[in-house]
Parts: C-alpha cells; sequence; structure tokens
C-alpha cells in the first residue's frame, strides 16, 4: 500500500504493509520505488506516519514513532539502529557511526564509506534520521533526497549549520 505526503519539503511517498511502514522517500529521490504492484490507500500505519510528519514539520520533536521495517543487510540493519538514536536537533558524522560500529564488533576500525554506502540506502527518510548523518568536516555530504532537502531538515530541527 502506498500513500502521498505533501510537506514543506516537497511532496513525500509513504508505503507500508498492514503492520509496518516500509519506506518514506522524497518524490523523485535516488531509490524511489516503482509502484507497479502497490495499491494508493489509507491504513493505521500510514494514518500514524502522517501524524508524525505533522508533527515533525511543525517544528516539534515527535515523542512517537509509527512501526518501521528495516529491511537489508545486518550490517546496514546495525547502522539504521546507530541512526535511530541520533536525538532529534543534533547531528553525528559518519566516522563516528563508524567508530560506534567498530566497538560494538570489537574491530580497530569501520570505514565511514561503508557507513556512507549504509546511509544512503535507508529507506524510511526522516524517521529513519539519515539527514542528521554529516561529513567530519561539518559538510552536509550526501543525502539522497538533496542537499537542499537535508539543509531545511537541519534547519526545520534547529540546527545550526556551518554553511
Amino acid at each position: 500500500m502506498h500513500a502521498y505526503y505533501q510537506s514543506i519539503c516537497g511532496r513525500i511517498l509513504l508505503t507500508a504493509t498492514e503492520n509496518y511502514l516500509t519506506g518514506l522517500y522524497f518524490e523523485n529521490q535516488k531509490g524511489y520505488p516503482e509502484l507497479s504492484d502497490s495499491e494508493e490507500g489509507e491504513n493505521r500505519v500510514i494514518s500514524e506516519t502522517r501524524r508524525y510528519l505533522n508533527f515533525y514539520f511543525s517544528g516539534k520533536n515527535p515523542d512517537f514513532s509509527p512501526p518501521i521495517l528495516v529491511e537489508g543487510t545486518d550490517f546496514h540493519k546495525q547502522v539504521c539502529l546507530l541512526m535511530l538514536e541520533i536525538p532529534y536537533g543534533t547531528t553525528r558524522t559518519y566516522k563516528e557511526l563508524a567508530d560506534s560500529i567498530a566497538k560494538e564488533r570489537g574491530i580497530m576500525k569501520m570505514s565511514a564509506r561503508a557507513i556512507g554506502s549504509a546511509v544512503g540506502k535507508n529507506r524510511i527518510s526522516i524517521i529513519i534520521p539519515c539527514h542528521r548523518v554529516i561529513g567530519s568536516n561539518g559538510d552536509l555530504t550526501g543525502y539522497a533526497g538533496g542537499l537542499e532537502r537535508k539543509k531545511m531538515l537541519l534547519e526545520l530541527e534547529g540546527v545550526t549549520l556551518l554553511s
């Protein structure tokens, strides 16, 4: 099932099963899915996601989340779980996430590029806050929805940007 949400950052596609949100994509972003077999409609999960987005785009930190389904490799899921821990209004660098995973896995080093690749595969933008992941020098590097949207989302959360 899918539905659309109109935000200040453009139209957003929501995809869901009966029990889980499976995707939240800005229109025309990298990785935008084909909808050939998906029926447009509304269910409990999509309604809860709309409620979340209404809070979020009104400048408030939602204190709830719709049920989400993170699909992918174990590594991708681990990166998504780390992104979910990034508090509203803050950022983390790819290197910080890499260091966290290296520590969790008991290894000396994890590639920040590997983290970037996993972050770039996030299918549930905003709720899994990949927009809060930035370059080590504060640059707004990489965002499937576009860097202008990344900047808008961070500013909405009150993040002071260097550039």
